[in-house]
């Protein structure tokens, strides 16, 4: 689909900023968080607060509903925020657009489900809104892009896209894993959207807020969505994520660095170019020696065949494995890089080692 997306928000010199609590609790709350950042001289583009939050299991809060809404249209009108806010279904659409909600987002649980994705598009039909649109819960690129492709046929031009982790079995140090191989290939078939890092969701506590926004600002995000509470300690939602408005600057963004794509820099691209091309031999070698490697990986197949032995012997594979994973850090080689790439190299030699099993069996039948 040839899409025609426009940003939602206008970029600048320096990281787009999406701020304020999670969850809107009190009138007296959200003014006075959207109050200490105007008095910082923080320069928010959008003003965010959950009015309806979908939990993971009943009896938490679960969002203060409608009445939300005019809090956060008050911070509009006091202090000049464009204000946001998660939509979910109809309802949440007509009424977030009906009090002047600036920019709606789909959370990582709308997303996930097509049938909500679609419900909200059809009532978006006609309206001239930005939309940001939050990836799904699981490591689904293709259901991202669905969200995508069905938001833009309801006639949204203004689309951008938050990346907040995603969900995983077991202990991790953050809340929900960055992933961020799955959004940089996103940005490869949209590499003109805004693609935000909503930091707060990926790290479920304060504790690596900066360095995964720096991360993101790294990987040429266009800005961070960051929570801030005036009392993170005392919230009813996700406390442990949230910061004052003054932590947020002292130790968030008064530290970032934003980085430059390079595109207008000619001393920066002459000087680049010799490495790229270098890199450019050693990836053309490097698929060479695997193609290679699978040569020899068919001939194994074809004498295991001969005397019928069994493709995987785990004990060999354990063997390689250890020795590989032995060289891989003196090489300044991460062990997890080293774990999927050798694994990977090892599903496709048994792959091509079956293939020459069945082709040997299908010519004896004949």
């Amino acid at each position: 689909m040839d899409m025609q997306i426009k940003a939602p928000l206008e970029k600048k010199d320096r990281p787009v900023l999406i701020t304020g609590p999670c969850s809107a609790e009190t009138e007296e709350q959200v003014m006075a968080t959207a109050e200490q950042l105007a008095n910082l001289n923080i320069e928010v583009d959008l003003f965010r607060a959950g009015i309806w939050k979908p939990r993971t299991r009943p009896n938490n809060f679960e969002g203060i509903g409608f009445e939300g809404l005019r809090w956060l249209r008050k911070v509009k009108d006091t202090y000049g925020f464009r204000v946001t806010t998660e939509v979910a279904n109809t309802q949440h659409v007509f009424e977030a657009l009906k009090i002047g909600i600036d920019v709606l987002w789909l959370g990582a649980r709308t997303t996930v489900n097509p049938f909500s994705v679609q419900e909200i598009a059809d009532a978006l039909k006609g309206v001239d809104v930005p939309v940001f649109i939050k990836n799904p819960i699981n490591p689904d690129l293709k259901l991202w892009m669905g969200a995508i492709e069905r938001i833009y046929k309801a006639g949204i031009t203004r689309i951008g896209l938050v990346h907040r982790g995603f969900s995983q079995y077991g202990h991790t140090i953050y809340r929900n894993v960055p992933q961020w191989q799955i959004p940089i290939e996103l940005k490869q078939t949209f590499p003109d959207m805004m693609l935000i890092c909503d930091a707060s969701h990926i790290c479920g506590s304060r504790e690596h807020l900066f360095e995964v926004s720096q991360t993101a600002l790294d990987l040429n995000y266009d800005g961070v969505m960051l929570e801030s509470h005036i009392d993170p300690e005392n919230a009813w939602s996700d406390a442990k994520q949230q910061v004052t408005p003054y932590q947020l600057q002292d130790q968030i963004l008064s530290r970032l660095v934003a980085r430059k794509t390079g595109q207008d820099d000619d001393n920066f691209l002459s000087n680049i170019e010799d490495l790229r091309a270098r890199i450019d031999v050693i990836d053309k070698e490097l698929i060479q020696q695997v193609a290679n490697r699978m040569q020899i990986a068919e001939m194994i197949g074809s004498y295991k065949k001969q005397n019928n032995i069994a493709i995987l012997q785990s004990s060999r594979w354990n063997e390689i494995f250890t020795k590989v994973m032995e060289q891989a850090g003196p090489l300044g080689l991460s062990e997890e890089f080293v774990s999927k790439f050798l694994k990977a190299i090892h599903q496709e030699s048994i792959y091509h080692q079956e293939k020459i099993m069945r082709m040997e069996s299908n010519q004896k039948v004949e």
